[in-house]
């Protein structure tokens, strides 16, 4: 019996990457996301793969979405061997200036959702002794975000909660792998408005199959993190050596909108 994958964010950019993914290599793949038609159209596609795919319209903006998604996985027997926590979305502007329920809504659907989605699906995964969690952070967690402040804030809270999880789950035969790209060549910087901003206007944006290629590969090895590229890595090894006023000030100046 194949494994099943549930991705949520699977109508577009790295959730439908990921989806891709799991189908070539045999998967059964649960969709999740807002936009029934593109996944609609992308589980057809999946279909191509020989294995089976759900289409599960949720908003996990909605507090009460987890839950509800749980139930009807449930109700359909499947047994979820793979979670991937891939919803996410950010904004871009001075804190104060941003609307505060959309910033909110930030916070319920990069944090507060993959919390409970892991509380819900790893209990399962634990029971059985096997299961793969798959949080999609980024390297805005390792540094406060001038002009990100709420999505930078978000992948902090991913990064640390991912870390100690799988801490908790060393030896129950469950691993949790928080994957950390940087810049990438989605729909998410148009969505976020920092599709103009130095960020990702300079060379080195990465491409999201190759971004998608090595989270699943670092999730199927049961690493912890995973930071894409040297360039990343490099930078995170220079956080650690830089006063924190220094690294506020090179970020605010990669996220600072134009004319700003």
């Amino acid at each position: 019996m194949a494994h099943v994958a549930l991705i949520t964010g699977a109508s577009a950019g790295l959730g439908e990457q990921f989806a891709h993914r799991f189908a070539r290599d045999g998967h059964d793949v649960v969709l999740v996301a807002r936009n029934e038609a593109r996944m609609n159209a992308l589980a057809e596609r999946l279909r191509l793969h020989k294995v089976r795919t759900f289409v599960m319209p949720f908003d996990l903006a909605d507090p009460k979405t987890p839950k509800a998604l749980f139930e009807a996985v449930q109700a359909k027997g499947l047994e979820v061997e793979y979670l991937v926590n891939n919803a996410g979305f950010g904004s871009t502007g001075a804190f104060l200036d941003l609307e505060v329920g959309r910033e909110l809504e930030m916070v319920q659907v990069n944090c507060a959702a993959l919390l409970e989605l892991c509380h819900r699906f790893v209990a399962p995964m634990r029971a059985r002794g096997h299961g793969r969690v798959l949080n999609v952070a980024s390297t805005a967690g390792f540094q406060p975000g001038p002009f990100m402040a709420t999505y930078y804030a978000t992948k902090a809270f991913v990064v640390s909660f991912s870390e100690a999880l799988a801490h908790e789950l060393a030896g129950s035969g469950v691993t949790v792998t928080a994957s950390c790209p940087g810049a990438t060549a989605t729909g998410f910087a148009k969505v976020a408005g920092n599709d103009g901003t130095r960020l990702f206007q300079r060379p080195g944006v990465a491409k999201a199959d190759d971004v998608v290629h090595d989270a699943y590969e670092a999730m199927m090895q049961g690493e912890v993190l995973a930071v894409h590229g040297w360039m990343n890595l490099l930078a995170m090894q220079s956080l650690r050596l830089s006063p924190r006023s220094v690294v506020r000030a090179i970020t605010a100046s990669l996220n600072r909108p134009p004319g700003q």
